[in-house]
């Protein structure tokens, strides 16, 4: 009788309804309703379906997110005076006319100057300052008679050199780009100054800005390409010399700037190898976009995954520090600073192959966040 009665409560209790609240799953009651529901999703929280209520582990992460902004916007330099306030006021483009770092460091050969399939990418010889020949590889020809968008993509880590550029990788690191492409978009891969075995020397986020510059009035003169539709994105130190350079000039149509840095100094020797301690501060300073964003005159977007790895602080800084209407920061909820491009390239290849800009175009700061956060089971 008392197995039987074990057995016959263990079935009531799984017959039971389940409770409404969770105090592990959930932060906070039930949310009953679609305009509740809505509202947290718009704040960026997740929805447990099985209790309808808000993800607690959601809630930490998104809690956790918002003391980084606060804590960026405490640290926040007070806003200068007297001399330094006239001085925050000049342009990058100001501020580089004229400047001579003293930082630079030449070729070392490596990785050689590698060949694409020529079914995808053409090598082209462009001219930058100081009277520089630098190589780039091209979408060839389509061989429509059309004029077509064009973007130039600035790769991570070494930005000055190229080695494989053009194989893509898995969804959660691909860095290829190749949405554009198979979006119909033409491409240029440009090498800078001190890349490869390119004349000139590294500046590390410098000089490269005038390379990016010269490499866009090349890609107008192509028949094939749109000379007002050109594009400029980048990832990681690409995305931070793509920042640069939409602080410097208003040349292109919008600009795409994958997981930047706030000052060149967050970056770790095995990428910016420069002690810049042995320098002033101005070469600093002209390397960090957070300076300079007031001079963005083009649509400019900084996006970066929400998860780790990703220069989340940077992102907050950033964003935080502009009141620019021309900058337009994305936060890509469930990924980090490698699975985001895939995902976000896709949008922007799909809307920039049809000329989409404007209201029709934007990516909304709540865009990925709300995809993300209404696929989760």
């Amino acid at each position: 009788m008392i197995i039987a009665f074990g057995a016959f409560m263990l079935f009531v209790r799984d017959r039971s309804p389940k409770p409404e609240y969770d105090e592990a799953a959930c932060a906070g009651p039930p949310l009953r309703s679609a305009q509740k529901r809505n509202d947290a999703m718009q704040q960026g929280y997740t929805i447990n379906r099985y209790y309808d209520c808000i993800d607690k582990a959601s809630f930490v992460e998104i809690n956790r997110q918002k003391t980084e902004v606060q804590r960026a916007r405490a640290e926040a330099p007070v806003a200068p005076t007297s001399t330094a306030a006239a001085e925050s006021q000049e342009s990058l483009e100001q501020a580089r006319s004229g400047f001579q770092t003293a930082i630079s460091v030449p070729a070392s050969g490596t990785p050689p100057l590698p060949h694409p399939p020529p079914q995808l990418f053409v090598r082209t010889d462009y001219t930058s300052s100081r009277n520089l020949t630098l190589p780039a590889f091209v979408t060839p020809d389509p061989k429509d008679g059309q004029k077509h968008p064009a973007i130039i993509w600035l790769t991570g880590g070494d930005s000055n050199s190229l080695d494989d550029f053009w194989s893509p990788g898995p969804e959660s690191n691909d860095q290829s780009a190749e949405a554009f492409r198979e979006a119909g978009l033409i491409m240029m891969f440009p090498t800078l100054r001190g890349g490869n075995a390119n004349p000139g020397g590294k500046e590390f986020l410098f000089g490269e800005v005038e390379d990016v510059l010269a490499a866009a009035d090349h890609l107008a003169r192509f028949a094939y390409v749109d000379p007002t539709q050109i594009h400029l994105g980048g990832h990681s130190t690409g995305g931070t010399l793509a920042l640069l350079t939409a602080e410097s000039s208003g040349r292109f149509k919008a600009v795409f700037a994958f997981g930047p840095v706030a000052e060149v100094t967050r970056y770790p020797p095995s990428v910016v190898p420069v002690n810049f301690a042995e320098y002033g501060a101005r070469e600093i300073k002209l390397r960090s976009p957070i300076h300079w964003l007031s001079g963005i005159s083009a649509p400019t977007y900084i996006i970066e995954g929400t998860n780790g790895p990703a220069n989340t602080e940077d992102f907050a800084a950033l964003c935080q520090k502009s009141r620019n209407p021309q900058l337009h920061c994305v936060p890509v909820e469930g990924s980090d600073h490698f699975s985001s491009l895939a995902k976000v390239t896709k949008v922007i290849a799909a809307r920039l192959a049809v000329g989409g800009y404007g209201t029709e175009f934007a990516l909304r700061p709540d865009e990925f966040r709300q995809a993300s956060a209404s696929s989760k089971p």
